[in-house]
């Protein structure tokens, strides 16, 4: 792994927590800009508002900053991520909730968040297939591809046996490549 001078290796997350508890802004900055798109890319998958997904990051940041962690077994990111992931779902419960007791907002016509977000058609595509995929595939297909969790960390996040786990992401997969092969994208 190529390092820049002066900056934690990837095994030392831990530790670079630690000296960024103690002021360190040079690790603070570093756990930043390793963990936040990963974080706001799973959020966004799970909410689907970008606006929401930079919440959900920088908010599971913050509360590292908070909370006395117990254990330090597992990975940095596994950690990180999990807190990203609840307050996700809890965003996505409460937006829920609260379009449930409001009327729609009328649309503009203009560019929507998720145009801004992601400006390539092809990806607009993927992403509209993916959102498309049954609640429980599109966060466990969020933690794998976005977050980039093993299948054993995804089981820890998500609460669900590791056959769960793989059983999900291969449905997922499979729907998303026949989605896609429809919509053109996928030969």
């Amino acid at each position: 792994m190529v390092q820049t001078p002066g900056s934690p290796s990837i095994v030392d997350e831990w530790r670079c927590l630690d000296r960024a508890r103690g002021g360190d802004e040079t690790s603070w900055r570093f756990l930043f800009r390793l963990h936040y798109q990963p974080l706001v890319r799973m959020a966004f998958c799970i909410t689907g508002s970008m606006d929401a997904a930079h919440d959900m990051a920088q908010e599971s940041f913050v509360r590292l900053l908070r909370v006395n962690i117990p254990h330090r077994e597992g990975s940095f990111k596994a950690y990180l991520s999990t807190i990203a992931y609840r307050l996700a779902l809890k965003e996505r419960k409460r937006e829920s909730a609260r379009q449930s007791l409001e009327s729609a907002d009328v649309v503009d016509g203009g560019p929507s968040p998720v145009d801004e977000a992601i400006r390539d058609q092809t990806e607009r595509v993927i992403f509209r297939v993916m959102q498309s995929l049954p609640v429980e595939q599109r966060e466990i297909i969020a933690l794998r591809f976005f977050g980039g969790h093993s299948y054993e960390e995804i089981a820890r996040i998500a609460g669900v046996p590791i056959g769960t786990v793989k059983s999900r992401i291969f449905t997922a997969v499979r729907n998303c490549r026949e989605k896609l092969r429809h919509e053109g994208v996928f030969p």
